[in-house]
């Protein structure tokens, strides 16, 4: 399984595995499952039992098309839907624990997702899925053309991790949290504040902790009312997970 470092604004590097090519092909044939379920049951709902095929053969040729394309534009879009929906996720992928992200370290965005759609004609739908298996086993992230023109991957997620890897931290039932604003801050500032004060702990950076410090003052309307930024920092995301945990 191949690691995949992203590094995030703050130059902090995240290290992921990349979904091998099975679990791509795995997530890839469990949707295709759910689109043939889905075509069997309009077949047997519409076309068989209520005998709409019987009306449509006597519509015009383009008239026919429409309907048809009406019909299976649930399967067209499958994936783009899910995968902004359940940001960077099908049901497919879900199942397997995968997901799309983007290598910069930001959330992919719905034109991130349109990409992938669109590459699908060449990477899927050309020569069998050739193109798109023989790209994801050359290429050491196991990307597919359209990942590697919308800038994404796809992880696993998989991974062993403790809470010292994720936005959670260490409150007991007792806490007593400090700055209600942290409500404006969204689970990937949280993601980003703690990643990149556990890189000033690790390898001490004055000027970064200030610039984070700084940061979290501007987003939040916070102010630093404590004895340091390390301990204002550590407030902020305890008591960020106190309510959001709460909701």
């Amino acid at each position: 399984m191949t690691q995949l470092s992203i590094n995030t604004t703050q130059n902090v590097v995240i290290n992921f595995s990349s979904a091998s090519v099975g679990e791509r092909i795995g997530a890839y044939f469990i949707d295709l499952l759910i689109k043939v379920a889905y075509g069997i049951v309009i077949f047997y709902v519409f076309f068989y039992t209520f005998g709409i095929n019987s009306i449509v053969e006597q519509l015009d040729r383009w008239s026919q098309i429409a309907i048809y394309l009406i019909f299976a534009l649930p399967v067209i879009i499958y994936s783009i839907v899910q995968e902004s929906l359940l940001e960077g996720q099908t049901f497919g992928k879900k199942l397997l624990k995968i997901k799309v992200v983007k290598i910069d370290g930001y959330q992919a965005s719905f034109g991130d997702y349109l990409i992938r759609w669109l590459f699908r004609v060449i990477d899927i739908s050309m020569a069998s899925g050739m193109i798109g298996l023989i790209t994801m086993i050359v290429n050491k992230k196991t990307q597919r053309l359209g990942d590697i023109s919308a800038g994404t991957a796809v992880i696993t997620l998989k991974n062993k991790i403790n809470i010292s890897h994720t936005i959670l931290e260490d409150i007991g039932e007792e806490y007593k949290p400090k700055y209600p604003l942290v409500i404006k801050l969204s689970d990937n500032d949280a993601r980003i504040i703690k990643e990149t004060f556990q890189a000033v702990m690790r390898k001490p950076d004055a000027e970064i902790l200030n610039k984070l410090t700084r940061k979290i003052e501007e987003v939040t309307g916070i102010k630093n009312d404590l004895d340091s930024q390390k301990e204002f920092i550590q407030t902020v995301l305890k008591d960020y997970n106190y309510y959001t945990q709460s909701m």
